[in-house]
């Protein structure tokens, strides 16, 4: 157990996922002051004129204590901002010293890191001053301040000058042949519901016409069909769906992506369709070439119907092909994403996204996350390595990251790209600087408020029966907050 008391500040929760990094099997309880102090880990943090105080201890006994002066601190936002990075960093350096380990991202533990080399970007501060930055005051490891830097840099041109009418479009289509033990998304089995998919894709299809209502003086830029597993319901459905939305958003569409990541989804006729209708980027998704984890994780193929999905899509002529992995999946390590690179090396796909395994509640894996310890931490950082050196030979470039909570080692999840083959709606999702409109269930749409440069969210319902019986309230908040986006701008 891990106490923590504090004085002077009220960013509770900042601190607390900071301490969770360096502490992430133990409980973690607030006291109300020092002299409640507990047996195990305590932490005493303060602030009081201009310097945040940080003192650990260990069955009561001082270990360690180090002092922050917050008029030091120089990373050019405002003051509120400057105070949370002072706390946070006391706290950093003095459980770094003393419990000698080093985080990647230093103070950080947000889903976004790239925003705060964005933001210094938007206020014209140099690249070497951003590099110190991130290094000096957020304490982020040199590689990552980096590639957060290089990020921001490809990012530019996809996102800026920003452009209020233009808007992606996400459509989730939320059932599985079967549930990976890592997964907490709201899908469904298909076998057990497949009755309701015809009555789901009809409420699915209502809402894609209301919206486009919504958003006829606006430019739809991209559209991510995801899942769940698209390619499990039948095909004609999937048809359906993909020709509703060029008929009610129109043709010029830069990117529409089809999520095919299972490959015991797909066969000749799935792909020939998706050719046939003009979708230009599609996911395969291994996860792992290792037959033995795949087993392991619950899928029903082999690495070998991996490799016959890429090529088949590959000779129907699908343009942009996304592969997806995961480090960290139970039983790998570097001898098995070695062997997972060897493969897809092979295979040569145009994008790459390397997911770190994020154990979440609601998934089957979640009850191991206690087995977790600084060695697999060592691990994972040196299977990530190797898919960063793999990357740079097959020449893709990183050009979208985010993290999750729950993520082992708080390490990320990169995307990497070949030259001008860059995921445009994974950037806009990420960055927050466009709207998303989210159509179906457990879809999420973000509004983006231009003037305040925020995101207002409007959740569709998680759960199927809601989402079909209760549409037309969902389709009443949208229209609420995009109007209420239309009074910003203004």
């Amino acid at each position: 157990m891990v106490s923590i008391a504090i004085s002077g500040f009220d960013y509770n929760h900042d601190i607390y996922e900071l301490l969770r990094v360096f502490f992430p099997n133990e409980e973690i309880v607030q006291l109300d002051d020092i002299n409640s102090n507990k047996e195990d880990y305590m932490v005493e943090l303060n602030v009081r004129c201009n310097r945040c105080i940080t003192n650990l201890y260990y069955n009561k006994k001082l270990l360690s204590s180090y002092e922050e002066n917050l008029e030091k601190i120089n990373i050019n936002r405002e003051v509120d901002k400057t105070l949370r990075v002072g706390i946070k960093k006391s706290l950093y350096n003095c459980l770094e010293r003393e419990l000698n380990t080093h985080l990647p991202w230093g103070i950080l533990t947000g889903i976004r890191p790239g925003k705060i080399a964005d933001e210094l970007f938007e206020k014209d501060t140099n690249e070497i001053n951003i590099f110190n930055i991130l290094t000096e005051e957020y304490k982020i490891r040199k590689d990552n301040a980096k590639l957060l830097i290089d990020i921001s840099k490809k990012q530019k041109k996809y996102i800026y000058p920003i452009d209020n009418d233009r808007y992606s479009l996400y459509i989730s289509i939320p059932f599985c042949p079967t549930r990976c033990i890592y997964c907490s998304f709201p899908s469904l089995p298909i076998k057990k519901f497949d009755d309701e998919i015809p009555k789901y894709i009809n409420t699915l299809i209502y809402e894609l016409k209301c919206i486009s209502e919504m958003m006829k003086d606006r430019k739809l830029d991209s559209v991510y069909i995801g899942g769940g597993t698209p390619t499990s319901i039948p095909i004609r459905e999937l048809e359906r769906i993909i020709q509703t939305v060029y008929q009610e958003f129109g043709e010029h569409i830069k990117e529409f992506t089809v999520e095919a990541g299972r490959p015991d989804t797909i066969d000749k006729e799935v792909l020939q369709m998706l050719k046939d209708n003009n979708i230009n980027r599609i996911s395969i998704n291994p996860q792992t070439m290792n037959d033995k984890t795949l087993k392991t994780i619950g899928r029903n193929h082999s690495s070998q119907d991996i490799i016959k999905a890429y090529n088949m899509a590959k000779d129907i002529g699908i343009p942009t092909i996304n592969m997806d992995l995961i480090i960290g999946l139970p039983g790998e390590g570097i001898e098995e994403i070695g062997h997972t690179l060897n493969l897809l090396g092979k295979l040569d796909p145009e994008n790459l996204t390397v997911h770190t395994l994020a154990v979440k509640r609601g998934s089957k894996y979640s009850e191991n996350i206690d087995k977790f310890d600084r060695k697999d931490i060592d691990i994972i950082q040196n299977m990530i390595d190797e898919t960063k050196l793999f990357a740079e030979k097959m020449h893709l470039n990183p050009y979208y990251l985010y993290r999750q909570k729950h993520m082992l080692g708080n390490f990320e999840n990169i995307g990497y790209a070949k030259e001008g083959y860059e995921c445009i709606y994974n950037i806009s999702m990420m960055e927050e600087k466009e709207t998303i409109i989210g159509a179906g269930m457990g879809s999420s749409s973000k509004i983006y408020y231009m003037r305040e440069n925020r995101i207002g969210r409007i959740p569709n319902f998680k759960d199927l029966k809601e989402y079909i019986n209760r549409i037309d309230e969902l389709l009443e908040k949208k229209k609420n907050c995009l109007y209420r986006e239309t009074i910003n701008i203004f």
